[in-house]
């Protein structure tokens, strides 16, 4: 318990200075009177905290989840509750660390019967584990002269994941049962090598795809239907090293990769491929091995959010060597990757074209919305000339890397954060459609 003076009890000892000022000039031999002031403010002090509810009285009560999504805010719920004399206000403030922010972060309870609630914002910052460190509660006394104050530490944990709701939200809207058209379709059936069914030919369909042994067997033509194959392996490799995890205006670029590989391992499941995760920076962080089924999901999710920030540089020889050395057939590696030019992608691009020797290499890449606007500004300034010139430079380097990628045969998704999920699902099942893997 902390008691100290309120706003009112200060300026209350303040007024009586100067009085105690002047009577001690005017009359000296009085001075002792001057301090009747003091002494009178300093009784009511004592007086109010007396009379105040006592801390003792007080309940608090703190209810938060468990585990929160990145980027997606929920609230936490505190209740004061006095027995016997209440206070007719107390303030609730609630402190986290720095991987959560609380908002507000101070609020005035006006108490009936002695109990009332407050409900506090919690917003993830960054992946890993948030704590909810302390509670402090605060009322005054009848005379409003004392704060009486309580803390209370909770320490309580919150897992702060990926957010795998905007994944599901995504997956469910792709696997929706009501769509009939569109993306389900075509992850269905499509050009792969896996035998479907015979259905009647139809005008305008493939003549190789007539049957000329079952059409004569049923006296018309019957014509065969793929789907797009299954089993394939599908690795998810993600660059967990210090440019991916650089703070940036739309959150680190590691976030976005992890969201976006897990809504392609989940519609990789779904689909009957088998999926694998694999994390790496100056070593490899995170390896599951390949999976399959739906149910296997929540596996490559725990994995995910065991992920954590890195400030080490990527060693792409040790990384990509020890994953080529860990598949042991023809796989999709989906490569999640930032780089600043071609001197640091040098290591990459190397290990990169031993890698494609064997397997299909997909290069997630990360568009760069912070030079871009810089390089199409309009110039006001002559710094503004120089930061054009210098951001269309890095996006030239950029381009070269990406130039050469391709040249070697890699696959590449080049799209914005927001749209990166999407972009990913698709070259994927585009790849399925066209028997790449």
């Amino acid at each position: 318990m902390r008691l100290y003076p309120t706003r009112l009890a200060i300026g209350l000892a303040a007024i009586g200075a100067p009085v105690a000022l002047a009577i001690g000039l005017a009359a000296p031999r009085l001075w002792s009177t001057a301090a009747a002031w003091v002494l009178m403010t300093l009784g009511l002090m004592l007086a109010d905290a007396l009379l105040a509810a006592r801390p003792s009285a007080l309940t608090l009560s703190l209810a938060a989840p468990g585990a929160m999504g990145l980027g997606r805010a929920q609230d936490a719920t505190l209740e004061a509750s006095f027995k016997g004399l209440a206070p007719r206000e107390v303030e609730l403030a609630l402190g986290v660390n720095a991987r959560l922010a609380a908002s507000p972060v101070r609020q005035r309870l006006r108490l009936a019967g002695g109990w009332d609630r407050a409900i506090v914002s919690l917003t993830p910052q960054r992946r890993g584990e948030g704590r909810l460190e302390q509670v402090w509660a605060r009322w005054r006394g009848p005379l409003g002269l004392m704060w009486l104050q309580r803390t209370e530490t909770p320490d309580r944990a919150i897992a702060i994941t990926p957010d795998v709701e905007r994944v599901k939200e995504q997956a469910l809207r792709l696997f929706s049962r009501d769509a009939m058209f569109g993306v389900k379709a075509q992850m269905e059936r499509g050009d792969g090598g896996d035998f479907h069914a015979l259905k009647d030919f139809q005008t305008g369909m493939d003549l190789r795809a007539i049957d000329w042994k079952q059409s004569g067997r049923h006296g018309k033509l019957v014509a065969r239907e793929y789907r797009t194959e299954r089993n394939h392996h599908v690795i998810l490799a993600i660059d967990t090293g210090r440019l991916m995890c650089a703070p940036t205006s739309s959150g680190p670029r590691v976030d976005q990769a992890i969201n976006a590989a897990l809504l392609l391992a989940f519609a990789g499941l779904k689909l009957g491929d088998r999926v694998g995760l694999f994390a790496f920076d100056a070593k490899p962080r995170v390896s599951s091995g390949v999976v399959a089924g739906p149910n296997a999901f929540p596996l490559i999710q725990r994995l995910a959010a065991s992920i954590d920030y890195s400030t080490e540089e990527t060693n792409f020889t040790l990384g990509l060597t020890t994953l080529a050395g860990r598949l042991d057939r023809r796989a999709l590696v989906v490569v999640f990757t930032d780089f600043a030019d071609p001197t640091s992608a040098e290591l990459m691009i190397e290990n990169v074209g031993r890698l494609m020797r064997t397997h299909l290499v997909l290069f997630v890449v990360f568009r760069d919305e912070e030079l871009e606007p810089l390089v199409d500004a309009e110039p006001l300034e002559p710094d503004d000339v120089s930061r054009a010139v210098i951001a269309a430079g890095l996006l030239r380097q950029r381009e070269i890397v990406i130039s050469r990628l391709q040249r070697l045969g890699a696959q590449l998704v080049d799209a914005r954060s927001a749209d990166l999920g999407m972009s990913l699902l698709n070259a994927y099942l585009d790849a399925k459609r066209r028997d790449m893997i």
